[in-house]
């Protein structure tokens, strides 16, 4: 954990107005489309984390217990899936080969147990409306050249990232920065 570097902040006309390019994604070649994902979440990491603690503070601003119970669950629950997929091989393949059902296991798991607990609201607006608009964001937004070789530093091990590490504990590790 010694070496893992934050990137910097990405500017608001590269993350969303004028140089951004958006285009929707092809939804009949779902590797490309993986990639152009990882490779978003790895570029815009922080502009991603601040996007995220923005809603977090919002949410917990009017509804603080609810939120550190939803935080406590789904960081329960993602580091028991990441525990299960480190000590079982069916997991292991399943996490690997099917990312986003692994994700959305996750998160239907915490709005379960969060639906018996009445923390459904705060769940869906605090942590899983977030995380749509990272993906969605991450889905449009087309690579520019940057991109691409801050990518292929992290994939080849000369940088390390908070991001980076969140890709390998869900087992996208060998498709980051390709």
């Amino acid at each position: 954990m010694v070496d893992v570097q934050p990137p910097p902040f990405r500017t608001v006309d590269d993350f969303l107005l004028g140089s951004a390019r958006f285009s929707v994604p092809d939804v009949r070649n779902l590797d490309r489309w993986n990639n152009r994902i990882i490779n978003n979440l790895l570029y815009y990491q922080s502009n991603y984390f601040a996007s995220a603690v923005a809603f977090l503070l919002i949410v917990g601003y009017f509804q603080p217990l609810q939120l550190i119970l939803g935080a406590t669950v789904v960081i329960v629950l993602f580091s028991g899936f990441v525990w299960a997929a480190e000590n079982k091989a069916v997991i292991r393949r399943f996490r690997r080969n099917h990312p986003s059902l692994s994700l959305a296991a996750i998160l239907g798991s915490s709005y379960l147990l969060l639906s018996g607990l009445g923390g459904v609201a705060v769940f869906l607006f605090g942590i899983a409306f977030p995380i749509l608009m990272i993906i969605i964001h991450a889905s449009v937004r087309l690579r520019n050249l940057k991109n691409k070789l801050e990518n292929k530093l992290e994939s080849i091990g000369l940088k390390r990232t908070p991001m980076g590490l969140l890709l390998e504990a869900l087992g996208q590790e060998q498709e980051a920065g390709s």
